[in-house]
Parts: C-alpha cells; structure tokens; sequence
C-alpha cells in the first residue's frame, strides 16, 4: 500500500508496515509541509525555488524555474514524502498568471532517486491545458508520453497498480475516468511521491497552486480480478509522443485509419465501429447478418470498401467478406475457413489472408471478386499477418519456420521469401508506411508464444533502407494492438491500442 515513511510511526492495527526515514541532505527544510516529508531541487535550478504551505486552505504553492522535464534529466522543484506499495496520489492545479511558455509542468510525480535521470512516472498539467501521463523507464533514458484527450481537467490522479502506471482525469461531471497509459516501471521497495512545478524557462520562475491534495494506499495488485480499459492512440512517428484519442472500459481492437484521415475503425464485440480521428463518440456500422467480426478488417484503397473477417455463420469459422464502407450485406469471398484477412492490393483487385487448410496456416491471396484462392506459401508451421508493399511488388509477413516469429518479405506471386528480421523478439504484424521506406511491427518477448492479449510488448520500426530499427513505444498489449494495417495517410502516425489491467479493490 502507497504507506508514509516516518521514523516517528508505528505499524497501525491494519497491520501496515512503516519504515524510518531519515530527509536526504539535498533536502531543503520546512516547518510545516503539511502531508509532505522534505523539498528538493531535482536538476539544475538557476533561481531560488519558494514553497507554501496554507494550513487553513489546504494549499501547496510551488514557485520554481528549470529548463524541463524531460529527455534524460529533469529540472524542477520537488516536494515529496516517501512510500511503498501500491496506490494512488491526487490533486487539483491551478496556475498564477498567464505564464510565458505553455508547457510549463505542474506535477504529480513518482520516482525512486532524487536524482536527475531517475526512471519516473507522473501527471504533468502544462500550462495550455494539456494533461499527459510522462515516464521515464529507466536511469538515463529518454522521456516519453501519452497526451491525454481531455485537456484542463478539473482533476488528476496517478495510480499505481505493481510496477504500472495509470492516468485518470476528471472533467465538469466531478468523476475519474482512465485518460490513458500503463506504462511498467520498477521503482523498488520505496519511492518518492509529490508534486512538482517546472517553469520550462531557466531563467524565468513560475507558480501552481495544488488543493485537494490526497495520497492513498490501495491493495496490492491482483490481477486475476482486474477490470479491463482500452486506450486508442495515435503516436507521432518522428517524436514518439502518443496520444490517447479514445478510452473505455472493455476491450477494442485493431485500428484502421480511412483514406482521408478523418476517422478511425476498430472491433468491440463483433461489430465493426467509427470514431473521429481527432477523438470522439463512436458509431456501429451496419454490417448486417456478420455480428462476430473480429480484429482482421480494413478498408480498400479508393476508400469506398470495408473488409471484415466474420464467424457468425454456419461453422463459426472466420470467413472473408466485403461490403459497403458506409455499411450493407457482405458479399462473401473466401468460401472456405477459417481465413483472416489481413492485405489489400494497392490496385483493389486482389485481398491476401491467413488460411488454415489441411492443419497449416498459410498465406493465400484471392480476388475481391471471390472465386479461386492462390496459396503463396508451403512452410511447416504459422505464416500470418499479410500485406502488401504500397507499389504492389511484395507482400510481407510474419512466419514461425526460422524457429520463433520473425518478418519475412517474398514477391507478389509467392516467390523469393527472404527474412527480413532476424532477433531474438518474437515479430508480427507488419505494417508499410504509404511511401514505403518504413515498417512498423509489434515484438513479443522471446518466451511469449503466439501472439496473445495483455503482455508487455514494443512498437518497433525498421528503416527498409538499411534495414535499422527503433523502438515507438513499449506498451501493455498484443493481441488487438496492431494487427491491421494503421498508418495515417500521411505517413506520421500510427494508430494502436494499448490495455490496461485495473485490480478491483
């Protein structure tokens, strides 16, 4: 449980247990810091920082410079108690002034060290409302962030379940909702939380304000009665910055971006849904009698067309089907199953898919006009995850025949299959960026096998140029993160679906 740390206290009835602890020397004393334990300047701070605490008002001031919170140091004054366990920490923020750069950060912050590069996690309020979950996952490492789609919220809470992290934030109805995130972070037996002011200006100082200020304790995590949360993000391919468009309770699946960026689809219990891209209420397109699709759907290049992959019928085996974008009666293609669709031919004559026949998973391609299905490959063991190159002279995927998952890559008409990935991560789904130089994919640790759902998992990206690759994002996820394609048109984002385990109390 998130339990203070005082030499003074002793084990209550509950059977809590408290450490001694003892200010660390860069600590700055306070007479009275109300809940807190001590005040620091964490980073390079080139003016002197203020702290107020206002007893009647239950208020925290913070006056404080520093150039940032972010990258691999921060900069920012920091008024902490120290903890262990699992909970929750809680506050409303108000800044004084207009304020000279927006992204000056209030914070509600976590971390093992007072040292500059420590891993973390917090809340950052900025000065022009946006609200986002910041992390950084280890010593030395670089910050990242997943921008919460609800800005100046009335208030903000950071929850600890374990090692993850959650964002919730409250809007005018007074209650938390989860904004995003679940970042995995080992901060050890004991931490640091408490809340934080950057100016984002070295030489200038500003000021926030926190109320309604609440640290609490929680059960420890248990995870086999947790609640589930989906978040749909988008993550901008030169900044990795993340941002959560959509979020609810329950499980969504696979996102598709539409041929004009301005909405996304995604499956929730066998019904294929739109939301804008920009965020939004979702709607339920009329797929008719194909109630049971699942997370292998798409739309065709001229925008006009929606492909589902569907076991509502018959045997209950997935089948191929199109229809009208805008909904209809699908038009049944692949007559055999069970086969998932995953590629489209830039041409939009021709869909490639997984088939199981005659026990093995194979790569096929058909024509949208249904009739005979052409088998591309013949390797013993899963081949999945089809797509084609955005000029059409390859079709890439994923295949177990090198020992564990990797990508491969082989000509159109099933010729030529070369590896293309070659690590120790276990490597589905790839995904072509519109102009081609660029795959996306998800890695599965080495001992994870297949491709199931809530497992901490990575974005990567690989240059098909020099063949280099990079992490987007590491992410709670798996199955139903990115198994279509899901590269905006432009070629700068990403659409995904990142999870979230909440343990109930």
């Amino acid at each position: 449980m998130f339990t203070r740390l005082f030499a003074t206290l002793v084990a209550l009835a509950c059977g809590l247990f408290f450490f001694a602890f003892a200010p660390s020397v860069s600590a700055q004393s306070s007479a009275n810091l109300g809940l807190f334990e001590g005040q620091s300047d964490v980073g390079v701070l080139l003016h002197p920082s203020n702290f107020a605490y206002d007893e009647a008002q239950q208020t925290y001031t913070i006056s404080a410079s520093g150039e940032n919170v972010w990258f691999d140091k921060d900069n920012f004054h920091f008024v902490w108690m120290k903890v262990s366990g699992d909970g929750y920490f809680q506050a409303d923020i108000s800044f004084l002034g207009k304020g000279v750069n927006p992204h000056r950060k209030a914070l509600l912050m976590v971390r093992p060290s007072l040292d500059p590069d420590s891993p973390y996690a917090d809340i950052a309020l900025h000065g022009n409302g946006m609200t986002a979950l910041q992390f950084r996952d280890e010593k030395g490492g670089l910050t990242h962030e997943v921008q919460a789609a609800l800005w100046s919220p009335k208030h903000i809470r950071i929850e600890k379940h374990g090692d993850y992290f959650t964002m919730w934030l409250a809007g005018d109805d007074g209650e938390f909702h989860f904004a995003g995130g679940s970042p995995r972070i080992s901060l050890g037996e004991s931490f640091y939380v408490g809340l934080g002011m950057c100016s984002h200006e070295k030489d200038l100082v500003e000021t926030a304000v926190f109320s309604n200020v609440k640290v609490s304790a929680m059960p420890g995590a248990n995870w086999s009665n947790a609640t589930l949360y989906s978040a749909l993000e988008e993550i901008t391919v030169n900044s990795t910055d993340r941002t959560a468009v959509y979020q609810t309770q329950g499980r969504i699946e696979a996102p598709n971006w539409s041929r004009d960026a301005s909405f996304l689809l995604f499956n929730r219990n066998g019904k294929i849904e739109r939301m804008p891209a920009a965020g939004g209420a979702s709607q339920i397109i009329d797929t008719s009698f194909a109630t049971n699709c699942n997370n292998d759907h798409g739309i065709s290049p001229d925008g006009k067309d929606l492909v589902v992959s569907d076991q509502s019928q018959g045997d209950h085996k997935s089948r191929v089907y199109l229809l009208p974008l805008a909904g209809g009666t699908p038009r049944l293609i692949t007559k055999d199953g069970p086969s998932y669709w995953h590629g489209w031919s830039p041409d939009g004559k021709t869909l490639a898919f997984v088939g199981e026949r005659n026990g093995d998973f194979d790569i096929y391609t058909i024509s949208t006009q249904g009739g005979a299905e052409k088998q591309l490959t013949t390797a013993k063991g899963l081949d999945d995850g089809p797509e084609y190159s955005p000029d059409g002279k390859y079709i890439y995927f994923n295949s177990v025949r090198s020992g564990h998952m990797q990508i491969w890559r082989m000509n159109a008409d099933g010729s030529e299959q070369t590896q293309i990935t070659h690590g120790e991560w276990n490597d589905w789904f790839p995904h072509l960026s519109p102009d081609g130089t660029q795959m996306v994919f998800l890695s599965f640790p080495k001992e994870v096998e297949g491709h199931p759902e809530n497992k901490d998992v990575m974005l990567r990206l690989m240059s098909l140029k020099d063949g280099n690759i990079t992490v987007l994002a590491r992410l709670f996820g798996g199955q139903g993160t990115i198994n279509v394609p899901s590269w905006s048109p432009d070629g700068t984002k990403i659409a995904f679906v990142s999870y979230a385990l909440i343990p109930k109390p």
